[in-house]
């Protein structure tokens, strides 16, 4: 035991040392000198302060975030050999009779604990948001939004765990596949009911209010064959500062959504350019395509955590006081080979989430017939989220889902000029 947290422990340490000089030593995150003076360089549209700010809010977000990941790994491992998680199990045996009631109880000290001790780096974040004005939100509003998220998380996993170990008593061998085969559906349903049950429990939705605009881009929606009627409006001005829009559920609940500050800061064009770009998502049929793929992904990460489980239990299952897979106090092994499963598929689901991105902005850009206002969009984006504009490469490779706004910024801009020739 003493061997696992202590080489946990010193392993976290070397991680933390070697991400910290990494992100503000040894990567490299100038500008190419090909596009030093162009549009693409953040010299041009930000100004001296807006540049330093970038930089570091990108740094310490960056850190916080390859922190936090391996610090979560780290403490399901403490928790399962210092047997915490076999405590918790037999204080839920005592306290109820029933399986249903004991897995409740369990998992709400599983995630009270993890909760509490992941809470200062969420709570850092929010500080350092703060700090940057990239959030606005008061700490009333933030601690509400952090007690939602968590009850709203307990009960959606309580019924996955609820099921999962079900799954696992009935086939102790063919567990994960009757888990993957109910994932498709539940999935599917939670896409389906979260525009309208799960996203206004954290903020107000409401129809857009310029009814001009929205004659505008409903003109562009039907244009590109998009069922739609009306264009939402949420109240994201009261926690940020930060720009954004999106096409959000499947079938009768698909909704075109912009944030008010996305309205506030970009005029008329640059809304419509990226309106078209979220509905170039649609066309292309992304969300249909992300969702395969996470299935395909679900499939075979089960797959392996089932033979994960199975090797660990065999091996280590005394030291942390566990008898079988069966055993609910096996969970944390669970969540943990989940955290580092994902983490691990992360390049693959961001480089085809990037490669996407890119075709709607191309889908935008033929559409709109634009470039000057994707290009200052882009430009508005980078300024309103202090965001780099080209971020060193394992931060590209594990955090972005979207091309860089360097490449954004560049491809968008050299898109008119090959139209013009």
């Amino acid at each position: 035991m003493k061997k696992v947290i202590l080489w946990s422990l010193g392993l976290y340490i070397l991680f933390g040392l070697f991400i910290a000089w990494y992100l503000f030593l040894g990567a490299n995150t100038d500008i190419p000198s090909n596009l030093k003076g162009s549009v693409a360089d953040p010299q041009t549209f930000m100004n001296e302060r807006q540049l330093i700010l970038s930089e570091e809010h990108s740094q310490i977000k960056n850190l916080l975030y390859f922190l936090s990941v391996p610090f979560e790994w780290l403490l399901y491992t403490l928790i399962l050999v210092l047997g915490v998680s076999a405590k918790f199990r037999d204080w839920a045996k005592v306290s109820a009779k029933f399986s249903i009631l004991q897995t409740a109880i369990y998992f709400f000290w599983l995630s009270l604990l993890v909760e509490l001790l992941s809470f200062p780096f969420q709570w850092v974040s929010y500080k350092v948001s703060k700090f940057y004005n990239i959030t606005v939100q008061t700490t009333n509003s933030w601690m509400k939004d952090f007690l939602i998220d968590f009850w709203v998380n307990y009960a959606l996993m309580l019924l996955i765990v609820g099921v999962l170990f079900w799954l696992i008593k009935k086939s102790t061998k063919r567990w994960w596949f009757h888990a993957w085969l109910l994932s498709i559906p539940f999935s599917l349903f939670l896409m389906f009911v979260q525009p309208v049950l799960i996203d206004p429990l954290y903020n107000d939705f409401f129809p857009l209010t310029n009814k001009e605009l929205e004659t505008k881009i409903l003109e562009l929606a039907n244009k590109a064959d998009i069922p739609a009627d009306y264009v939402y409006e949420v109240n994201m001005s009261e926690k940020t500062n930060a720009l954004n829009a999106y096409v959000t559920g499947i079938g009768s609940n698909s909704r075109i959504v912009l944030w008010d500050t996305t309205l506030e800061r970009l005029d008329e064009n640059e809304i419509l350019f990226i309106m078209a770009h979220e509905m170039g998502h649609y066309v292309m049929k992304h969300i249909y395509i992300g969702i395969a793929g996470y299935l395909l992904l679900t499939l075979i990460g089960l797959f392996l955590i089932s033979k994960l489980m199975n090797m660990i239990v065999k091996r280590w299952g005394k030291l942390c006081k566990v008898s079988s897979i069966q055993d609910i106090a096996v969970l944390p092994l669970f969540f943990l080979l989940i955290s580092v499963l994902s983490f691990a598929s992360d390049p693959i689901s961001n480089a085809v989430s990037r490669h996407q991105e890119k075709d709607a902005d191309i889908y935008a850009l033929e559409m709109t017939e634009d470039n000057k206002a994707a290009v200052s969009s882009f430009q508005e984006l980078s300024r309103a989220g202090l965001s780099q504009v080209n971020p060193p490469f394992l931060v590209k490779l594990f955090r972005y889902g979207h091309p860089t706004m360097l490449e954004r910024i560049s491809y968008t801009n050299e898109f008119q000029k090959g139209e013009d020739e």
